[in-house]
């Protein structure tokens, strides 16, 4: 998929998650650049930070059987509200809305493929 189609399905995959979910907000006048910063922002910290977050916590990973990578992503999505426009009340609430956020961005994966416009020939 393409950078800037990736952007794209990332800033609209934030936006409609501050619309779906209350614990997940962009700050008041937040405009269509605030939204594309953050998600620049939140693929930034995906390709560099997470990887070194799940390894560190890989034992913790294995004795979970992987449901601590739910934790990893919130603090993620945590990490990207201190850094952006966006709002997240508390833990709990980047916990809820990293959730909302993976199930969105799938949804969204799935459509931008299924329309061909990830650019993939098949």
């Amino acid at each position: 998929m393409g950078f800037l189609v990736r952007l794209l399905v990332n800033a609209l995959a934030l936006y409609l998650l501050t619309q779906v979910y209350g614990g997940v907000t962009f700050a008041p006048g937040a405009d269509v650049g605030s939204i594309v910063i953050a998600a620049l922002v939140m693929g930034i910290v995906n390709a560099l930070i997470r990887p070194v977050l799940l390894l560190l916590s890989l034992p913790v990973n294995l004795l979970t059987l992987g449901l601590f990578t739910l934790v990893v992503n919130a603090v993620v999505l945590w990490l990207v509200a201190s850094v952006t426009a966006l709002n997240v009340n508390g833990f709990g609430g980047a916990f809820i809305g990293a959730i909302v956020l993976a199930v969105i961005s799938w949804v969204l994966d799935h459509l931008v493929g299924f329309l061909g416009l990830d650019g993939r020939r098949g």
